[in-house]
């Protein structure tokens, strides 16, 4: 079974990841940009499944790229 820091972890980036989605959708910048930026995402979802901890640090680099440009 899972512990809860692991449980809490897959919440969190579950929740990042939607908060990432949502802000990449609604980024003026042009539509190559922003399908880059969701593959990212993409990649990020399907390596969570392998390695949470790894994806959680690649997903807050995401984030901090987009809090850049804002």
């Amino acid at each position: 079974m899972e512990s809860d820091g692991q449980l809490e972890l897959y919440e969190t980036v579950a929740a990042r990841l939607k908060e990432a989605h949502s802000r990449v959708r609604t980024l003026d910048a042009p539509e190559s940009e922003r399908t880059a930026l969701t593959r990212q995402l993409l990649v990020i979802t399907a390596a969570a499944k392998h390695d949470l901890a790894a994806a959680a640090r690649r997903l807050e680099r995401l984030i901090a790229e987009l809090d850049a440009r804002s």
